[in-house]
């Protein structure tokens, strides 16, 4: 099947800028797909052109098989949400959400059960009088989300959509954008530099870096099995230790450096390669005796920092080797270690990520 996107090399200039470089990409129908990226690295740029709001400087994009070069952005099946949800504040919700409708010049009966399908989809029932300003800053960003629908776009483009609610609602209203999603087949592509909330959404997630598309995979193998040490750094906490490949056998690969370390063999390296290798902190135990497994590695509490659900620690080994490492807090546990006391950290060598640059 053909992708529903076709992104094909395209690039976008600002003066000496290359904001979008070379970049292809391919979505399906019905995805939700998330561009991630740091502040400048391209991403909003490339939302507009899909939009049609930017030139295409070279290259070509397709959606549902048609060639977007010559069509505005009018015409386009898609439609955009603004980080600032951007409600006309003299309207009521019930107006802003069919703003869009009555100047399609549709029938008043569709207005109307239209505008109710989506009041519940969005769970405002009862609310359409109300408003912008009686509402929550979540209400309001489920009546942008409405909006956004209401001409039932063949692709909606989110920016930043859920950066103006703080931490909590953000949290519960990623899972209600999940599942609105889910419920009409949409295609969605969310714009946003908050990795917990890419991870939270999206079925795959495309990482950009100064114009170019780093790595776009699935959540977990961007977690579990980046390309680079770029994108093991941009995507949660990570340690890095490097060393020289001494032994390559049995599916383990042997390394040598401030420590020495035991990992599983991915492919591709031999004896004399350079190396640096990724861990998560989660991947990682602490101790305070040894406890005689693979890559044991003694170790000073340089800082800790007790967060609710985890411990979050700092430690240091031999020859100033740092490790971040987070001990769930359980009922019953005993904080392993304290400020300065001395322990063993360990992990296992099928969660050492080994990476070329």
């Amino acid at each position: 099947m053909s992708p529903f996107i076709r992104i094909r090399n395209v690039t976008r200039r600002f003066g000496d800028v290359v904001a979008v470089d070379d970049l292809s990409l391919d979505i399906d129908r019905g995805e939700l797909f998330c561009l991630l990226g740091a502040s400048g690295c391209g991403k909003t740029t490339l939302l507009r052109m899909l939009a049609g709001f930017e030139r295409v400087d070279s290259g070509s994009i397709e959606i549902d098989g048609i060639d977007m070069a010559a069509v505005p952005p009018a015409a386009r099946p898609v439609n955009i949400m603004f980080q600032n949800y951007a409600l006309f504040p003299h309207m009521s919700v019930a107006d802003n959400i069919a703003y869009g409708l009555r100047r399609a010049g549709l029938p008043k009966p569709e207005i109307v059960a239209r505008l109710e399908e989506l009041l519940r989809l969005v769970r405002l029932t009862g609310m359409g009088a109300r408003q912008p300003h009686q509402l929550s800053g979540g209400q309001r960003q489920r009546v942008a989300l409405a909006r956004a629908l209401a001409r039932r776009p063949k692709l909606l483009l989110l920016d930043e959509p859920l950066a103006a609610l703080d931490k909590k609602l953000r949290e519960d209203t990623q899972f209600e954008l999940v599942d609105i999603q889910e419920r009409l087949e949409t295609t969605f592509i969310v714009v946003t530099h908050d990795q917990e909330e890419a991870m939270t959404l999206a079925s795959r997630i495309g990482v950009m870096d100064a114009g170019k598309l780093v790595q776009v995979d699935t959540p977990r193998t961007l977690y579990d099995r980046p390309r680079n040490r770029f994108i093991a750094d941009f995507l949660g906490t990570v340690s890095f230790l490097e060393g020289v490949v001494t032994s390559v056998n049995g599916g383990f690969v042997s390394i040598d450096g401030a420590v020495s370390v035991t990992a599983a063999d991915p492919g591709g390296f031999a004896v004399g390669d350079a190396v640096r290798m990724a861990i998560r902190p989660e991947k990682i135990a602490l101790g305070r005796a040894p406890s005689g497994g693979v890559n044991e590695i003694p170790v000073t509490v340089e800082d800790l920092a007790f967060t609710g659900v985890a411990t979050n620690y700092r430690v240091i080994g031999p020859d100033g080797v740092r490790l971040k490492l987070t001990h769930p807090n359980r009922r019953g546990d005993v904080v392993p270690l304290e400020w300065e006391q001395t322990g063993f950290v360990s992990f296992d060598p099928a969660d050492v990520v080994l990476l070329r640059d």
